[in-house]
């Protein structure tokens, strides 16, 4: 018998009040090549933990909550690409605040899993779209709405929660499913 699998991550999610912000945002690019995501599943990934089985959920859901950062004030605004300007693949918002503890918090109980630890470092973003092709002119008029929006302000928020969330792939985009909820205290 096959185990089923499932695709999760661990994230943060962003105010559902920053929906029309970020769509507003997202429009200013639509005349580039991009795949947006739904502003309303825009959150902040702590940790990509790929396919795992359904047994497993349990389990790391108990080492979730023995996460000990403390809830923070998290600012999100400002615009960045990965991998760099001249080279655009993903356009996202950043998030500051405690996200580096906590990201730290998440990468320690779960490292008992075998979870692979993230090679190029921790970067605290909520992805907006991914860039499937730009000209060279394209790539002049993207970079000049980046820096015009590079110090945009989304808004504040209360980070007091983390979640465990399944993600499933579809033709329209993924449908997120939280499968466990730990709450910062």
């Amino acid at each position: 018998m096959v185990k089923a699998l499932i695709r999760t991550f661990v994230a943060v999610e962003l105010d559902p009040g920053f929906g029309g912000k970020i769509r507003q945002v997202q429009e200013r690019f639509s005349e580039f090549d991009l795949k947006f995501v739904n502003p309303e599943i825009v959150h902040i990934t702590l940790k990509f933990l790929g396919d795992i089985k359904e047994s497993k959920v349990p389990s790391i859901a108990a080492a979730l909550d023995s996460i000990m950062c403390e809830p923070f004030e998290a600012k999100i605004g400002g615009l960045g690409v990965f991998p760099k300007p001249s080279n655009p693949k993903v356009l996202w918002l950043r998030s500051a605040g405690n996200f580096e503890t906590l990201h730290n918090d998440v990468e320690t109980v779960l490292k008992p899993f075998g979870f692979k630890e993230e090679e190029r470092g921790f970067t605290a973003h909520a992805t907006l779209a991914r860039v499937k092709s730009l000209n060279k002119d394209q790539k002049n008029s993207f970079i000049n709405i980046l820096k015009e929006l590079k110090n945009i302000e989304i808004g504040s928020m209360q980070v007091n929660k983390v979640l465990l969330k399944k993600s499933t792939l579809t033709p329209e985009g993924p449908i997120y499913e939280t499968l466990h909820t730990v709450y910062l205290d």
